[in-house]
């Protein structure tokens, strides 16, 4: 049996993104929703037959509070970053799909590059379950926003790639599990 709906109202004035064609809206106060999905650090919300996507940094606007971010050492070498990075990637979940952009097979490279005066730029090709998604967008503000945080990462580049093209022999097997494929 799966696990009912928590029910939120909105208690602030909040920009979310409807999902799936990523078109920004605002929600009033007191619109009533509920919370689909909760994880990594956002939250998808149904709204009137509508999914949305709120931000972790607006968590407060339904009564949750605001997702923190990990601390990590400040002197990691290009090594020590990557792993940190990838852990990162795997808190950045696609809207409509309950399983991070790592498992569900969408990040093809992740490279972390030395620049001048000790900072890193990390270079990221992936894709999207298809072309065309609306969320696509959303996803890279999503990744630029988590790994500018990181320590000694000044820069980060993310490059949609549709070769070779996504298919469901991407995901790991923790990803098939629970999609129950």
């Amino acid at each position: 049996m799966s696990k009912p709906r928590e029910r939120v109202m909105v208690t602030r004035e909040v920009g979310v993104t409807c999902v799936p064609d990523g078109t920004p809206v605002d929600l009033e106060p007191g619109t009533l929703a509920q919370i689909t999905q909760a994880l990594g650090s956002s939250f998808t919300l149904l709204v009137e037959g509508q999914l949305m996507r709120l931000a972790g940094a607006d968590a407060d606007a339904i009564g949750k509070p605001v997702p923190l971010a990990q601390v990590i050492p400040e002197n990691l070498g290009p090594e020590g970053l990557r792993g940190y990075v990838w852990q990162t990637l795997k808190t950045c979940y696609d809207p409509e799909i309950p399983v991070d952009i790592v498992e569900l097979g969408l990040v093809y490279v992740c490279d972390v590059l030395p620049m001048d005066g000790g900072e890193f730029r990390i270079s990221i090709k992936m894709t999207l379950t298809a072309p065309g998604c609306g969320m696509g967008e959303l996803l890279v503000d999503e990744i630029h926003e988590k790994l500018l945080a990181l320590p000694r990462v000044g820069e980060v580049d993310v490059e949609f790639v549709f070769d070779p093209p996504w298919d469901r022999s991407r995901m790991s097997e923790a990803a098939m599990l629970t999609l129950g494929l």
